[in-house]
């Protein structure tokens, strides 16, 4: 994903410098908390009210492929402002102000936000050029270990890594033919994988510390577990079916199928205690972490481990409102994102709409559709009505009322 994601976000509680190498993967503002620049009107075409200095393409993005998901075309206007924030490169900064203006040395691209604006297009159609063009500079900021970091030459980590081979899967390209060193991405995410006799084996770690010492980080593994098996932040219900790990499987011959069952067996033992997983941010270790939560849950679902889904998708159901509220449009698209990858109905999630409560963060769309992936889909019932989300940042910022809900989280390198 995620964010997913990998971040940084700057709120109105808190600022946290995670690291140049921060990851927006799934992660975004708060809508609720006053913004870095309050005075600021969001753009036309834009969702969600927050300051987009550090999230705008990256929520933009995650908004219209939750929207995709569930069978809604999103506005015109709102896909324009994705694609005009595009630079001649072919690269995404997270947010430019004037789209009109050339992009120079100083424009800040990264790959999270240009991976993610790659699989929102792709999803939509009609985009060949500008994901081409994409596509071509996410190759040339390849690193020589065959990963990518959130900037170009920036230490290669899980989260953009992930991003990267998702937007390759979203074009038509097969991530383990791009190499780089003589080392494809997924060779990348293997040697980010915790070996199974060590603390957290079976998870994968945001970037080895400056010792080579890899920790395990829950948002880094949700993310690599995605990358692993090859699919990008909307995987469908069991696309990626790695099958169910036991325990732990290393070696040094181990698979990308095989560190996607042993991270997705870690997720799964760390939702087993309370259903959701812990913020890693200083301060705040006892606060449940939704965006995670939910991108967890995705990538269980993607790994054919759906019946570990069901608890910690019950628990969003019911503990992700006033979160979802604050964090505006990416945290809607994270939960919409939960729902579709296990075939929940995300138009009664716990009684909520998120579609309605997606759709009203932006632009009215111009066409609804009937969404044929769920499990209420599938029985016949009807849907009811439609309204109007590995990783954000670079550089952080925390939102008071979704703490844990980092544009991205990925920058966490704590264990759970």
């Amino acid at each position: 994903m995620n964010i997913r994601r990998s971040a940084a976000i700057l709120a109105a509680t808190a600022v946290a410098v995670l690291g140049t190498g921060a990851v927006p993967v799934t992660a975004l503002a708060d809508d609720s908390s006053p913004s870095a620049s309050p005075s600021r009107a969001a753009p036309r075409g834009l969702y969600g009210s927050a300051d987009p200095t550090y999230d705008g393409v990256w929520r933009q993005s995650l908004a219209l492929l939750a929207q995709d998901t569930v069978g809604v075309k999103p506005a015109a206007e709102a896909v324009d402002w994705l694609v005009g924030q595009q630079c001649d490169s072919g690269a995404f900064a997270p947010y430019r102000a004037d789209a009109s203006a050339k992009c120079d040395d100083r424009t800040p691209v990264d790959t999270n936000s240009t991976a993610a604006a790659v699989q929102a297009l792709a999803a939509l159609g009609g985009h060949d050029g500008e994901i081409g063009q994409a596509v071509r500079w996410l190759k040339g900021a390849q690193n020589e270990d065959g990963g990518w970091g959130y900037q170009p030459g920036g230490a290669s980590d899980a989260n953009s890594t992930s991003a990267v081979i998702g937007a390759f899967v979203a074009a038509g390209d097969e991530p383990g033919d791009q190499k780089k060193g003589g080392y494809s991405p997924y060779e990348a995410l293997r040697a980010l994988s915790v070996p199974c006799a060590e603390d957290g084996g079976g998870a994968f770690a945001f970037q080895p510390d400056k010792k080579g010492k890899l920790t395990a980080n829950a948002d880094a593994t949700a993310a690599a577990v995605l990358g692993a098996l090859g699919q990008g932040f909307a995987p469908k219900p069991g696309a990626g079916d790695a099958g169910t790990a036991a325990e732990c499987v290393g070696g040094d011959d181990f698979s990308p199928e095989d560190a996607a069952r042993s991270g997705a067996l870690y997720l799964a033992k760390a939702l087993a205690k309370d259903g959701y997983l812990k913020s890693s941010l200083a301060g705040a270790e006892d606060q449940p972490d939704h965006g995670n939560t939910a991108d967890a849950v995705v990538a269980l679902a993607a790994a054919g481990q759906k019946d570990s889904t069901a608890r910690p998708l019950a628990w969003l159901e019911k503990n992700s409102g006033p979160w979802a509220a604050g964090a505006g449009p990416a945290a809607y698209s994270q939960l919409i994102l939960a729902a579709h990858a296990t075939g929940t109905d995300p138009r009664d999630f716990g009684g909520t709409n998120l579609v309605e409560k997606l759709n009203a963060t932006g632009p009215a769309p111009e066409e609804t559709v009937r969404s044929t992936t769920t499990d209420a889909d599938e029985k016949g019932q009807d849907d009811g009505p439609v309204f109007g989300v590995w990783w954000v940042v670079g550089t952080c910022l925390v939102a008071g009322i979704g703490v844990g809900f980092l544009l991205s989280g990925r920058t966490k390198k704590q264990q759970l």
